[in-house]
């Protein structure tokens, strides 16, 4: 798996940033039978920090950009 960051955004002690996946998941990823095909998809991300460690998440990923590419 590969992913690099497309864009980054910090106002403590939230982190934002837009995060750009290339990998061949084996098997089922997100519910799709992705098997081992090369896929490419987007995730935008919240982190929250506290205490200089991530306390919660919220993530959403691309999952239609997943779908065409099968």
């Amino acid at each position: 798996m590969r992913f690099e960051i497309e864009l980054l955004v910090a106002e403590p002690p939230l982190i934002a940033c837009r995060l750009r996946f290339d990998c061949t998941p084996r098997k089922v990823f997100l519910g799709l039978p992705v098997d081992g095909r090369r896929i490419a998809f987007s995730e935008n991300v919240f982190y929250a920090w506290r205490d200089g460690k991530i306390a919660q998440v919220w993530s959403v990923i691309d999952k239609a950009a997943i779908e065409a590419q099968l």
